[in-house]
């Protein structure tokens, strides 16, 4: 079973990130979970403290951290990985999933990627809903795992 990547910006990891990961240790030996850095954006969480909710997060050793900016296609090439994993929470992630996949076949024919759907818990969880309501102080304790929603009461606490 091979290495996949799985990216994202996870700003902040939900249990619906933290499920396809769990559910992709059961297809590849190894996960890279990759953090994309898009300078255009202002993520809530910095890359460092991503990277340490993730870790903290997965503590399982075959889960790999790091994060990559640019192409995400150059950065599975610069990796040796030959396969992207994808969730999919709705209908409406395919479309654009389905361009991304076809664009990134394009770039590099040999790398696949792989969908997997999100579970029926979680179908409804995103980043920027969980940053939102937590925003708002709205209680995300079963949407996070415990480590992001001690992070995000932090992170708001200090806003007030």
């Amino acid at each position: 079973m091979p290495v996949a990547i799985y990216p994202g910006s996870f700003d902040p990891l939900t249990n619906g990130h933290l499920s396809i990961i769990q559910r992709g240790l059961q297809m590849f030996d190894r996960l890279i979970v990759a953090i994309a850095v898009n300078p255009k954006k202002t993520p809530l969480f910095s890359l460092e403290e991503r990277r340490e909710l993730i870790r903290g997060a997965c503590q399982d050793d075959r889960v790999e951290v790091d994060s990559f900016q640019g192409l995400l296609v150059e950065y599975a090439k610069q990796r040796q990985v030959g396969v992207l994993l994808r969730g999919l929470r709705a209908v409406s992630d395919f479309e654009y999933e389905f361009q991304l996949a076809n664009m990134n076949r394009k770039l590099a024919p040999g790398i696949e990627t792989v969908f997997m759907m999100t579970g029926e818990d979680y179908f409804y969880i995103s980043s920027q809903l969980v940053r939102e309501v937590a925003s708002l102080g709205g209680d995300v304790a079963g949407l996070v795992p415990p480590n992001v929603y001690a992070g995000l009461k932090a992170k708001f606490a200090s806003r007030t």
